[in-house]
């Protein structure tokens, strides 16, 4: 099957490089002239595990092309997926459709045959029945259908979840364009994942449903840790105490310093400015929204406290700037804002993260960015652990101790068990412990 991807970036490269690896044959399209001739030469845009090699063996088989051209690129496609990006707009948190709609305008010229149009995109409710009626207008000969297709891959681990999924949602009405999208990923029945088919706009809504709900789970048990700190208990016990319920799950029980990253964040106020459209509030998401923005700057806050409440002219060393290992995407990564408060605070700051100082710099002013996790901690007046990359999960303790000026060890993701760090002589301060 001929399968274009509109939008090389995350969902769309990783999208497009796992369907050529089932045997389909791809073109990626980006009107980023830089990032296509990247990928031409074999350089990947992002970092994610596993996708240069990917890229490359499907390249080199033929199955994966790119191309600035999107005439070219969707004049012999079977299936065109819309994977460009749909960030927050600003003032009201709603979703930016402007990339979709002026893809779906281009798409309208260039398909011929049958086609199915997806979108891949995360999109509000309803974006599908503007994208059929622009593609109508443009073209009214046109034989396609628009079906929503929403993608539902964690970043670090983006691979395994497109060739092993928990589920595939499928959004239409139209039998043909089920057909075909049931063969654009008929190599994935051996592993029996479930295809789950219903209308375009619960399908929409489904993809915003389960981040906001997902949100919802790291936001209570964020909220539990305080409690647990304030009476004695340990939060990494409650949680497993809960999550064994196999109504509640385990997954995403897992106490830090708050979520972020290109889904959770945006999602949940695009999620809000549509229910406020539909006039149907969800006070839940509401509360999950604010509390966990302001739960970041909270971190800062207990960090300054644990060093006596005075930090100016302190050096703080910071472990790990990206929302999460295994990727280098900074978007509303909780450091950010735990570094802006310690700066506020008058704190000198130094940190590592191993793929993300280059996205940080644009975004963290001020900071000194140090080649590796110990060079961080020399003459430190405290040591903080942010993310949880797994070079982070072993560091030498007597060498921590014997660079850092005062043993103060804050793990803002309780990696560390405390007994280990305070044998050690530190300071630990967990969350929720």
């Amino acid at each position: 099957m001929n399968i274009t991807m509109i939008g090389s970036g995350y969902v769309g490269l990783v999208s497009g490089a796992c369907f050529a690896d089932f045997g389909h044959d791809v073109i990626c399209v980006d009107k980023d002239e830089r990032k296509i001739a990247s990928l031409l030469d074999g350089r990947m845009p992002i970092f994610e595990p596993g996708l240069d090699h990917l890229v490359s063996s499907n390249v080199k088989a033929g199955r994966l092309g790119f191309t600035t051209n999107l005439t070219e690129g969707v004049a012999n496609a079977d299936v065109v997926f819309i994977a460009v990006g749909t960030p927050s707009r600003r003032g009201d948190g709603h979703a930016d459709l402007s990339y979709v709609y002026a893809a779906a305008k281009e798409i309208a010229g260039a398909i011929k045959g049958f086609t199915v149009i997806v979108n891949k995109s995360t999109v509000p409710v309803g974006t599908g029945d503007e994208v059929e009626r622009i593609i109508r207008e443009a073209n009214p000969d046109a034989d396609f259908a628009v079906v929503s297709n929403p993608e539902f891959l964690r970043e670090g681990a983006a691979i395994d979840d497109f060739k092993r999924p928990d589920r595939i949602v499928i959004g239409s009405d139209n039998p043909r364009a089920i057909e075909v999208m049931r063969q654009v990923y008929r190599a994935l029945y051996i592993n029996k994942s479930p295809l789950i088919e219903m209308n375009r706009r619960g399908a929409e809504l489904t993809k915003y449903a389960g981040n906001a709900f997902l949100a919802t789970k790291i936001t209570f048990i964020n909220e539990i840790a305080d409690l647990c700190e304030k009476v004695g208990a340990d939060v990494q016990d409650v949680a497993r105490g809960i999550g064994l319920d196999n109504r509640i799950g385990s997954k995403f029980l897992h106490a830090g310093p708050g979520y972020g990253g290109s889904c959770f964040p945006k999602d949940t106020l695009a999620l809000l400015k549509t229910s406020r459209d539909y006039d149907a509030p969800q006070r839940i998401v509401e509360t999950v929204v604010a509390v966990n923005d302001n739960r970041k700057r909270a971190m800062g806050r207990k960090i300054i406290s644990g060093m006596g409440g005075e930090v100016r002219g302190k050096t703080v060393a910071i472990l790990g700037l990206t929302f999460k290992p295994n990727t280098d995407d900074m978007r509303d990564s909780p450091a950010i804002a735990i570094i802006q408060a310690l700066q506020d605070a008058g704190a000198i700051i130094r940190a590592h993260d191993p793929e993300g100082m280059e996205q940080a710099q644009p975004l963290l002013d001020n900071v000194d960015y140090c080649d590796n996790a110990y060079a961080t901690m020399e003459n430190a007046d405290a040591l903080v652990i942010v993310t949880e990359w797994d070079a982070f999960r072993a560091l030498d303790l007597d060498r921590v101790k014997s660079l850092l000026k005062a043993p103060l060890f804050f793990d803002l993701r309780n990696i560390y068990p405390r007994n280990t760090i305070e044998a050690e002589g530190f300071a630990y301060h967990a969350v929720g412990r």
